[in-house]
């Protein structure tokens, strides 16, 4: 099969969490012989930020991690859909691309039935930017792979495409694997942005004030961090590492005895079942996970089993002394997490599934660029749940999933 993506980035990551799984996806489908394009748009704000910061060193040790794969970068004006989409099979849009791209694309996929074309949401814009709902336009799409299923049931009630998949994040198991040899510098370690006002109080609650309290040598890896952040950090005894490229995580996994996962609002309170790629990571990389509330209404794992659960920041003190106090119960947790998502949430699982999907469109509709949108949608299960949050600002939504 020959496949064409538009993503952000391929080869940053910086504020760009998606790369680890679009990383993982394409590695996948080449090493079965699939034919795979990555298109991101030159100097992108992820990839300008990375260069700005690290430079070509950067870009380097991500050619060291991930020789197979290159990202094609294009400038908008320049792009020539005929001839980028001339033989393939299928294609795949993320969310983050410009509106004006989207668009153009399901124009030229009105035209040219020989491919599928599939729209990729790994966000909760479409509950938080009513604006940016408006103006994605997706007709002409073949429908979207949503990573939840609240986010495939608010595609489908939409009425806006044709038919809707859950198609959840996972773990990159080539790169994302237990490094045991590494010998441990501390006791904690997150890795993620702040970014914005999405889970603030959640850190100070769940990271921050549990490490203060309990005395941990701590470690925190991400970017975006505004000085009273910063500040914050500081006064716990928390030191700050910046940015570290994905693909470096399961090194920094090693060196520590647990981490948590803190999400943000949007996922744990208007899209629940969505624990985005954080907690795929660390269960791939087998170090205990403690986790703040998040509702996994679509049984991906088992709380208790794979990774425990903090209501509130007491709570969270009491897990994490449990799991520092006693190495072999945290060892058994997280074995249990990682067979957990090597059974079930590796990319290969994923591509599986897309796979699938795409071998259903192609016998539902061979060639067909006039596919009826599916006006009796038939939604998932889940929780009941408010409609939509307040508008957030815009530099919000560019924030790491």
């Amino acid at each position: 099969m020959h496949l064409v993506m538009f993503y952000h980035s391929l080869l940053s990551d910086w504020n760009h969490g998606n790369a680890h799984f679009l990383r993982g996806v394409v590695s996948e489908l080449l090493s079965r012989g699939h034919r795979v394009e990555v298109y991101e748009p030159k100097d992108s704000w992820s990839y300008q930020n990375m260069m700005r910061d690290h430079g070509e060193p950067a870009l380097r040790r991500f050619k060291e991690v991930y020789p197979q794969l290159e990202g094609r970068t294009y400038q908008a004006e320049r792009l020539d859909l005929d001839r980028v989409l001339s033989g393939v099979d299928l294609v795949l849009v993320h969310e983050w691309n410009d509106l004006a791209l989207v668009r153009r694309l399901g124009e030229h996929r009105k035209k040219h039935p020989h491919y599928r074309l599939l729209f990729h949401d790994t966000h909760h814009r479409s509950v938080t930017d009513r604006a940016w709902s408006a103006n994605c336009d997706l007709t002409g799409y073949d429908g979207v792979l949503a990573y939840g299923r609240k986010l495939r049931n608010l595609y489908l009630a939409s009425g806006r495409v044709r038919e809707a998949w859950v198609w959840h994040e996972a773990a990159d198991a080539r790169v994302f694997y237990p490094q045991p040899a590494l010998e441990k510098t501390g006791d904690l370690v997150w890795i993620g942005n702040w970014g914005d006002e999405e889970r603030s109080e959640e850190l100070r609650e769940f990271l921050i004030e549990p490490v203060r309290r309990l005395g941990l040598k701590a470690m925190v890896y991400g970017v975006r961090y505004p000085d009273q952040a910063l500040r914050a950090l500081k006064q716990a005894g928390i030191r700050y590492g910046g940015w570290l490229p994905n693909f470096e995580v399961p090194r920094i996994f090693g060196r520590y005895r647990v981490t948590v996962h803190i999400p943000r609002r949007p996922y744990a309170t208007k899209l629940p079942g969505i624990p985005t790629i954080r907690p795929f990571e660390a269960l791939a990389c087998g170090i205990p996970l403690v986790c703040s509330p998040w509702d996994d209404c679509e049984h991906l794992f088992t709380p208790g089993s794979d990774y425990l659960v903090a209501v509130n920041g007491e709570e969270m003190v009491v897990q994490l002394e449990k799991l520092l106090a006693d190495p072999s119960g945290a060892a058994a947790l997280a074995e249990h997490g990682r067979q957990t998502v090597l059974a079930r949430h590796t990319c290969a699982h994923r591509v599986d599934e897309l796979l699938a999907i795409a071998a259903g469109l192609l016998e539902r509709h061979p060639c067909d660029a006039g596919i009826p949108l599916n006006r009796h949608p038939q939604p998932l299960p889940e929780p009941p749940g408010d409609e939509l949050l307040r508008q957030v600002p815009r530099e919000v939504l560019n924030g790491d999933r």
